[in-house]
């Protein structure tokens, strides 16, 4: 087998990229760079750069690395960018998807595994979310991603593909300081930004019906989060794979905003009490992962936990930002 994973310069896609290729699998990498960085990925991994809208250059890396499954983690995900450049993601994500898809069946690949979100359920009706959940998008970026399933199961079944659709939910954490997350846009390096820069964190919300009255949410390391798509890779690589299979990934357990800011304040040594801001329009109060499926299917679960999470993420923000460590 070898895979091509698009975006596997990012955060989450270099360490696909990792796992893979330590168990053994031929990985070559597409991703446009922009937001992925080279340095990223393991040593003699083949970056392409590119963009999945070009079907030319897709074709050619098809045909030309004989590639046998594809992994697909290229697109735009910042929520709040969504809904002011709809039109964008619609393009980069469903657009981008079936331009690869028709790449795909034209090649003849008969493997896809596609990186979804939690943001297909919009505000769950349940704390425990399972994957037959009615799927309510509130934003664009869920929508996109909604979208992408029904073409690639829908591609799947015309076209004779197994194919997979990950929908994963809070993710964290780095295998390395090397790897971890340079943007700020999840909750844990926004809460090491603030902390920084000598401000408190944010809550928003603190009266929603929880324990502590903020939202909670499931957390899972982009550690085990490689780790299952490995398991996933595999399941479609294997001789009888056929249909489809959408399955959560997370762990199952639920941390609250104010657990969470508490646990970075004691591990980055700046214990600060939160600022609590206004609700924000769509969250919901709990969200956390029915992941009985994929440990039914595959046997896989989550092995590390929300610490281990926050603690390897200082690690790689100290790296980028050794100011940080000055008190």
């Amino acid at each position: 087998m070898t895979w091509l994973i698009t975006g596997g310069a990012g955060y989450i896609g270099a360490h696909v990229a990792h796992a893979m290729t330590a168990a053994g699998e031929r990985v070559v990498v597409l991703d446009d760079l922009s937001s992925g960085l080279p340095g990223r990925l393991p040593a003699g991994v083949p970056l392409v750069r590119g963009s999945v809208l070009d079907k030319e250059l897709v074709a050619g890396v098809l045909a030309g690395e004989d590639i046998t499954g594809v992994v697909h983690l290229a697109a735009r995900k910042q929520v709040g960018e969504s809904v002011e450049r709809p039109l964008y993601y619609y393009r980069e994500n469903v657009h981008g998807l079936t331009v690869l898809l028709e790449a795909v069946v034209e090649a003849g690949v008969e493997r896809f595994l596609f990186s979804s979100s939690a943001a297909v359920y919009g505000v769950p009706d349940t704390a425990l979310v399972p994957e037959s959940a009615p799927c309510r998008p509130i934003n664009p970026y869920g929508e996109t991603k909604l979208s992408g399933e029904w073409l690639v199961r829908a591609t799947g079944r015309a076209h004779g593909l197994a194919t997979a659709c990950l929908r994963y939910f809070n993710v964290a954490g780095s295998a390395s300081p090397e790897l971890s997350d340079t943007g700020v846009f999840n909750i844990v390096p926004m809460f090491f930004d603030r902390l920084t820069r000598g401000e408190a964190p944010r809550i928003f919300g603190a009266d929603y019906p929880t324990p502590d009255g903020t939202c909670v949410r499931d957390y899972i390391h982009v550690a085990d989060l490689a780790d299952a798509h490995l398991a996933v890779a595999r399941r479609l690589a294997a001789p009888s794979a056929s249909g489809d299979l959408t399955v959560n990934i997370g762990r199952g357990v639920g941390v609250s905003v104010r657990e969470l800011a508490d646990l970075v304040g004691e591990i980055t040594g700046r214990a600060t009490e939160p600022v609590i801001e206004a609700r924000r329009p769509g969250d919901a109060a709990q969200a956390v992962a029915a992941v009985d499926r994929i440990a039914r299917e595959l046997g896989w679960t989550a092995g590390r936990g929300v610490r281990e999470m926050v603690s390897s993420a200082w690690e790689g923000w100290l790296l980028r930002h050794p100011e940080a460590a000055v008190r």
